[in-house]
């Protein structure tokens, strides 16, 4: 049984992150509804010479801010309380989701080197743990409440990270003429190419699940998109890269069994 300290620090993380969601989601839809400063968007559109991104791609935030949502509604409730992958991931979560809302604030602002700290910032304070605790997701049943109100919004929110991370640093570096000359500039958009597709294939094949990796298909297909009509081979890597992650994950989420946290069996009957 907790001690009542015990209990008040644990309703404290739930309160926090609940706060943490509604910030987060405020100050996207703040942004967007009265235009104040650059939209995320635009922030990207600026100097996208090097890398660009379809701009429908930034509404999948929708889905993302909504998945949150459930899930700080989920650890309120009593069938989420006390779940151990929720509670380990719950100070974690609360770390990414300011991050994004800041990472909101400093695009509109145009400050540039906050939001390539803040974007990673936030990608690495939730992809770690989510690595680290990939034991529990694996072990998760198909209809477990915690696998789509907990794993599933937090990899949704880690995947797209991931793919506007690299996105973010090649956009600010373009900007300030900073971008390496060791190699041209479609170069280093296809070095990124690959390693978000890199990472999201060693990731997932981790976690077992396909949600991280979906973000990051359908960012690699936005990139596709936007560079279609003046890059062609960088169009054309981004979209085998596109398929390649999204074929990866779902052989690696559905054919393969996961690995579940069960003691060895007993050898002797």
């Amino acid at each position: 049984m907790q001690t009542p300290d015990a209990l008040s620090t644990a309703l404290l993380r739930r309160l926090i992150l609940l706060s943490a969601v509604i910030f987060a989601i405020a100050i996207g839809y703040s942004q967007t509804a009265l235009g104040w400063g650059q939209s995320p968007a635009e922030f990207a559109a600026d100097s996208d010479e090097t890398l660009k991104v379809a701009g429908y791609a930034f509404s999948i935030w929708g889905l993302i801010y909504l998945g949150l949502f459930a899930h700080a509604v989920f650890q309120l409730l009593p069938q989420g309380r006390d779940r151990p992958l929720t509670v380990a991931l719950g100070w974690p979560a609360v770390g990414a989701l300011l991050g994004i809302g800041w990472w909101v604030v400093a695009a509109a602002l145009d400050a540039e080197t906050t939001t390539i700290i803040l974007i990673f910032g936030s990608l690495l304070v939730i992809l770690i743990p989510l690595l680290l605790k990939a034991r529990q997701i694996r072990a998760l049943g198909r209809k477990d409440a915690e696998l789509w109100l907990t794993a599933w919004p937090l990899m949704l929110l880690a995947g797209w990270l991931t793919i506007a991370a690299p996105v973010n640093l090649i956009t600010v570096l373009t900007g300030n003429d900073a971008l390496p000359d060791i190699l041209p500039p479609t170069t280093w958009a296809i070095l990124a190419v690959g390693l978000v597709s890199l990472t999201a294939l060693l990731v997932t094949a981790r976690l077992r699940q396909i949600a991280y990796a979906l973000p990051i298909a359908w960012g690699l297909l936005a990139v596709f998109v936007a560079e279609q009509p003046r890059n062609a081979l960088l169009a054309y890597v981004a979209l085998t890269a596109a398929v390649a992650v999204l074929v990866a994950a779902i052989i690696l989420s559905f054919r393969l069994a996961p690995v579940r946290n069960t003691p060895p069996a007993d050898p002797q009957g």
